[in-house]
């Protein structure tokens, strides 16, 4: 089994900044892509950056120049630099994998439980 744990969420202050964690942990795994999403209560869950073992990177377009993903491969963990937070920033963040368990080839989705941010004056 893999788990992945996210750290780092908290009270930020608009135009201030936050960085995020999230380690998988777990053996006889490999990952493919890693991301963060976030949710609002009452509305659906929005992609906000990915970056697959390349490091390519895709951020949504609300998050563009504020935010910056990044991923350490041999520690199997991703980051979410976020900078100029603005109070629409407000939600929890999940952290998400794609994995595969020893030699699968088909990929499984592994998502964090989520950390809150919260971003206010």
């Amino acid at each position: 089994q893999v788990q992945l744990v996210e750290s780092g969420g908290g009270l930020g202050q608009p135009g201030g900044s936050l960085r995020l964690s999230c380690a998988a942990s777990g053996s006889g795994f490999s990952i493919s892509s890693m991301g963060w999403y976030r949710q609002v209560p009452g509305k659906q869950r929005e992609l906000v950056a990915t970056i697959a073992h390349t490091r390519r990177t895709n951020y949504a377009d609300s998050v563009k120049g504020r935010f910056t993903i990044s991923r350490d491969n041999a520690k199997n963990t991703v980051y979410l630099q976020m900078n100029s937070l603005k109070p629409e920033d407000t939600a929890v963040y999940l952290c998400n994998a794609e994995v595969y368990l020893g030699s699968s080839i088909r990929a499984r989705n592994y998502w964090g439980k989520g950390t809150q941010v919260t971003v206010s004056s």
